[in-house]
């Protein structure tokens, strides 16, 4: 694999955890430097994480689930699909108020967005 196509798959891959960063700073009224580094190591942490946890469980994986592999990528994706569907129906009137230096928040928002960081390290495993 070419380096400027690693390039380009690390950008695509940190434009998520960019966007909730920058959403998490801009809803603190009065963001301090302490603030905003503890919101860039965790949402830069799991980046640079997940693709290594990812390509170790892939190589885990690798002769275990090659033969299914393509159904398991599309029951996944049929379950995300049918959840979104679902949660796009749901109503939901209340509003909720979080901190976004709350470590747990930080720890959740940090795991969402670098799930898809963890299926390419799993899918990097299987390219060899």
């Amino acid at each position: 694999m070419h380096m400027i196509t690693i390039v380009f798959i690390a950008l695509g891959l940190a434009m998520d955890a960019l966007a909730v960063s920058i959403a998490s700073g801009t809803a603190i009224r009065h963001l301090t430097a302490n603030g905003a580094l503890k919101i860039a190591v965790f949402f830069g942490s799991f980046q640079a994480i997940m693709p290594l946890i990812g390509w170790s469980a892939g190589l885990g994986l690798i002769n275990l689930i090659s033969g299914v592999d393509h159904w398991i990528a599309f029951a996944i994706l049929s379950f995300i699909g049918c959840k979104m569907i679902y949660e796009s129906r749901k109503i939901e009137l209340k509003e909720r108020k979080t901190n976004p230096l709350n470590t747990s928040v930080l720890l959740i928002l940090s795991v969402a967005t670098s799930i898809d960081a963890l299926a390419v390290g799993v899918s990097f495993a299987f390219l060899k």
